[in-house]
């Protein structure tokens, strides 16, 4: 089992352990019960978008075996689950309310209660309804209107029920990789839609929040931003480093927490950038209750052109670059060199990074490298006031095979170890981490990664639906049992 320290606050029943997932990646059920469809519905059925144009249509079938999911995360001695709720199942085109959308949250929120369960759901996870993008999407302000809308009405109906609301996940992703970098929905490519789809995204955040205060008096309130920390290569890219988080950290954080964008970032791509009304900022910086944070891996920055450069961004677009030329298929308007002349217009805004040799990296390219995430949450809590922080994403893609029932994904449950050290390490530090979500409960839809990467700590068999219990999942099942038990 994971084992830490005695006097660790991770041994404290009060310190919350979860496991998270998202509606798209694993519910299926997109043509049932009046669900609309998502812009990822349309992104999938785009040739060359996705690995093997594969989809969310089935998944991991929790919309119809969501009692024996809920069964299983609660073996795992569990406090808590991250969940999100799907845009398109609550909202219908005309703006009505899809009670049958609503009714299924109602029953998997009631069998998580029954088994003690506390609920985290996230209100945006990716899953835009495809009639809302048909109107501009996030570069359409009233979009922001429609979330917050959309937010009243789940949190009237469900109120305290769910104890932590997230307002949005990943803003970075949604706005960046879906309007900037066009690899993920709904595939745009252009720089100023990207930040005007971030600006726009975190405007609903703000005008959310103070009707989820209305409607959910004591649940908590916050929203879960993606980080990447950018380290410099030598002392030469120290700049660059420096510029590269202003981008793609701070850009997201300092709008949140001091009501402004990063003034170098803000000058750089100031032909970009959008119209910000007069009261926009303090909407924006509505306080939250705790900011949850997603952490997979660092990114390592040289100087280049235009100072700014990501590891991750790369890899993904080079990986979309495959899937467009292993594709068989194109759009009737578009050919197999316009989509990969994009693709190539993205590369060269950025520079190209160092990719260090002789690292440990997962099964999707990523470095590991647990003590980003200490030097992350101890730098963004010198930087700004934190409010309690829950670390809402972390884990590991590995490549994954049943050997006679057994999982063994010992360089997961090794990322888990040392990664939970580190947030022990924060703690003592004086970062007020509350809770732990290991990402993911089970494998499911990648995203533009279709199905190929597992980041399950339960094995999906995607034929048959079988779960099976990973190392790193019977690892936190006897930590936590033993946790409860008061045997630390």
């Amino acid at each position: 089992m994971y084992k830490f320290p005695k006097d660790s606050k991770l041994n404290n029943p009060e310190f919350i352990f979860g496991v998270a997932t998202a509606s798209y990646q694993i519910e299926g059920a997109t043509n049932v019960d009046e669900r609309c469809d998502s812009i990822w519905d349309t992104f999938c059925a785009t040739p060359g978008m996705v690995y093997k144009q594969h989809n969310g249509d089935v998944a991991c079938n929790h919309y119809n075996l969501y009692e024996q999911d809920v069964d299983l995360i609660a073996s795992l001695n569990v406090d808590a689950y991250r969940l999100s709720i799907a845009w398109p199942r609550i909202i219908k085109e005309d703006g009505g309310v899809n009670q049958k959308g609503l009714d299924f949250y109602d029953r998997l929120i009631t069998a998580l209660e029954k088994k003690n369960i506390t609920v985290m759901a996230t209100l945006y996870h990716w899953d835009l309804p495809q009639y809302l993008e048909d109107k501009g999407g996030w570069l359409n302000r009233e979009t922001a209107v429609k979330f917050a809308e959309y937010a009243g009405v789940v949190s009237q109906y469900f109120g305290d029920r769910i104890s932590f609301y997230v307002t949005l996940n990943e803003p970075w992703c949604s706005a960046f990789h879906g309007y900037r970098y066009g690899i993920h929905a709904p595939g745009i490519a252009d720089e100023a839609s990207g930040f005007l789809a971030c600006h726009n995204l975190l405007l609903a955040h703000g005008m959310a929040m103070p009707i989820l205060r209305k409607n959910a008096k004591k649940s908590q309130h916050g929203i879960v931003l993606n980080f990447t920390p950018n380290y410099p290569v030598d002392e030469s890219s120290i700049e660059a480093a420096q510029f590269a988080d202003d981008e793609h950290t701070h850009w997201f954080i300092k709008p949140l927490m001091e009501g402004k964008y990063p003034s170098s970032v803000f000058q750089h791509f100031n032909n970009y950038m959008p119209i910000i009304e007069d009261n926009d900022m303090a909407i924006i910086s509505e306080k939250i209750d705790f900011l949850g944070v997603n952490f997979y891996s660092r990114s390592m920055v040289t100087n280049g052109r235009q100072g700014k450069v990501s590891d991750t961004i790369l890899k993904k677009l080079e990986r979309a670059e495959i899937r467009i030329l292993e594709s068989d298929d194109v759009l009737e308007d578009e050919t197999k060199a316009e989509q990969l002349q994009k693709l190539m217009n993205q590369k060269e805004s950025h520079y190209l990074s160092v990719e260090l040799q002789e690292v440990e990296r997962t099964h999707i390219g990523w470095e590991v490298h647990p003590e980003a995430l200490l030097k992350l949450l101890t730098d963004l809590n010198s930087i700004y006031k934190l409010p309690p922080v829950y670390i809402t994403e972390n884990g590991a893609a590995v490549d994954d095979h049943i050997v006679d029932g057994v999982v063994d994904d010992e360089q997961r449950y090794r990322y888990y170890q040392n990664h939970l050290l580190m947030v022990h390490e924060a703690i003592k530090m004086g970062v007020d981490v509350r809770g732990y979500f290991a990402w993911s409960l089970m494998d499911n839809f990648e995203w533009a990664e279709g199905y190929k990467m597992r980041f399950g700590i339960v094995y999906v068999d995607y034929e048959t639906q079988e779960r099976t219990l990973k190392q790193s999942a019977i690892k936190f099942q006897e930590f936590l049992g033993a946790r409860k038990k008061g045997l630390l």
